[in-house]
């Protein structure tokens, strides 16, 4: 009787929910098709970091002795910053410097952060300077970004000072490379009715930014200033140099070596974190938590339709699925790495159409889907929430303030996905919840066309181009058919 009973509960585990239901637990490769998935046309990149202190003077201090270097925008963490007493929203914060950009190009972070919470760009817990050199010219944005990943800017176009006098719009101010500018940032935590607001200026033009209502309440909390590199992917680099800094009035003149903390500016090494370099389906990790080793994911950059060679999915073959029947899914999630403006879908999609190129970047969700996307915006941090686009450009996204909210932090978490047909006058809806929070898309009657069609269901790349996450999935049960 006892080997009955366990032999009954081993196959009660194994077998689907329901008859309707395909259970996977990626306990070994169930090997799905791959369409693109692991995109190795692009190769790693090397990446170069070699900044921190100087003994030059490129940025026009008043002596010999600098900071900078040759800094690359990178996936991977690498800064040269001063330990500084621990501040949070609640302290006011002050820097000022010279800067004088070199290089053609580059990217990089100046301000102050939180050197435990380094993840991606627009990482949690600063209060910045990012700084973009294109050419002749670099911008200065000023940001910032909560303990929860939420980020706010001016504007958010860079210093808008000049004015088009055909167009009367605001456009953005560059300034000259291979140029002194004097550079000053500064957090007030009393103004805007104890909102709190930042400000900063380069060669005398200057910007101001208001903390989002409720950011402040998020918190933060800093234990460094100095420069970083952009955390997003590879991109070509370039040379910045500061000097004359002055952080909570203590002046830093870089006549000798300040022995600053330094990690990774001083290293070369190739990164397969470039764009887009797709890199995802079975893994024989365990980050989202599952029962067993295996799962699926890894690193999904947005796709781009104009381009077939730019588009990708993983996906196991399910039956020919309608929106006359209910749809489901559900599983474990764990995002670990989420870049300011990029995507993850998960869900129902066709395994020709949802692939179509079209000239058009008109909507970022493929056609003939029905998920979940996993984004921003930057302001709100990540959500997950359902969306979906069918023939004839038929399409809603979620776009409630309680959407769930997912975060980079290594969390597990329980989904699901519900669709449910309507009747008449009514389209259905989509019901999607993270943990303990839901939300509900309603559909449009006329959206629900009998001509819609779904063979697979997994990870598919957007139509619109942009940054990576890595993320993770597992435990995964799905629609395989419909009676």
């Amino acid at each position: 009787m006892k080997w009955v009973a366990t032999s009954i509960i081993l196959v009660t585990l194994a077998v689907p929910v329901s008859a309707e239901e395909r259970y996977q637990s990626f306990d070994r490769d169930p090997r799905w098709q791959s369409h693109q998935s692991r995109l190795r046309l692009l190769g790693p990149r090397p990446v170069k970091q070699d900044f921190g202190f100087s003994k030059t003077q490129h940025a026009g201090g008043r002596s010999a002795g600098e900071l900078g270097g040759y800094i690359q925008p990178a996936a991977e963490p690498a800064y040269y910053a001063k330990q500084v007493p621990k501040k949070t929203f609640a302290d006011k914060l002050t820097a000022s410097g010279v800067v004088n950009c070199t290089g053609r190009q580059f990217h990089v972070v100046l301000g102050f952060f939180n050197n435990k919470t380094l993840n991606e760009w627009r990482t949690p817990n600063t209060i910045s300077l990012r700084l973009y050199g294109r050419g002749d010219v670099f911008y200065g944005y000023l940001e910032y970004a909560t303990s929860r990943w939420r980020a706010g800017g001016d504007n958010p176009r860079p210093f808008p000072f000049l004015t088009d006098p055909e167009t009367g719009r605001r456009k953005p101010k560059g300034f000259a490379r291979n140029r002194s500018h004097r550079w000053t940032i500064s957090y007030d935590p009393f103004a805007n009715g104890g909102q709190g607001v930042i400000r900063a200026s380069i060669g005398g033009a200057t910007a101001v930014c208001n903390l989002d209502p409720g950011h402040k309440q998020d918190g933060a909390t800093f234990n460094r200033f100095g420069v970083m590199a952009v955390m997003k992917h590879w991109d070509e680099g370039g040379e910045v140099w500061l000097d004359d800094l002055s952080v909570g009035g203590a002046v830093e003149s870089f006549d000798r070596d300040p022995n600053w903390d330094g990690f990774q500016n001083r290293q070369q090494y190739r990164s397969n974190s470039v764009r887009p370099r797709f890199d995802f389906g079975y893994s024989k990790t365990r980050y989202a938590g599952g029962a067993a080793q295996g799962e699926l994911g890894g690193a999904v950059f947005r796709g781009d339709c104009r381009f077939p060679d730019k588009m990708a999915y993983y996906g196991d073959q399910v039956g020919d699925l309608s929106l006359m029947k209910p749809i489901r899914a559900s599983g474990k999630i764990r995002l670990r790495r989420g870049v300011s403006d990029s995507t993850t879908l998960l869900g129902f999609f066709h395994s020709k159409r949802s692939m179509q190129v079209n000239p058009s970047q008109a909507s970022g969700i493929p056609n003939e889907f029905l998920g979940v996307a996993i984004e921003g915006p930057s302001r709100h941090g990540f959500f997950l929430y359902p969306q979906y686009r069918f023939a004839e450009n038929l399409q809603k996204v979620d776009r409630g303030s309680e959407r769930p909210v997912i975060m980079p932090d290594g969390r597990s978490h329980d989904w699901s996905l519900r669709y449910e047909p309507g009747k008449g006058a009514s389209g259905g809806r989509i019901t999607v919840s993270l943990g303990k929070q839901q939300t509900v898309l309603p559909m449009d009657a006329k959206h629900r066309s009998q001509t819609t069609r779904f063979d697979r269901f997994g990870i598919i790349t957007t139509w619109v181009d942009g940054n990576g996450q890595q993320i993770y999935f597992d435990d995964l049960s799905y629609t395989s058919e419909q009676e």
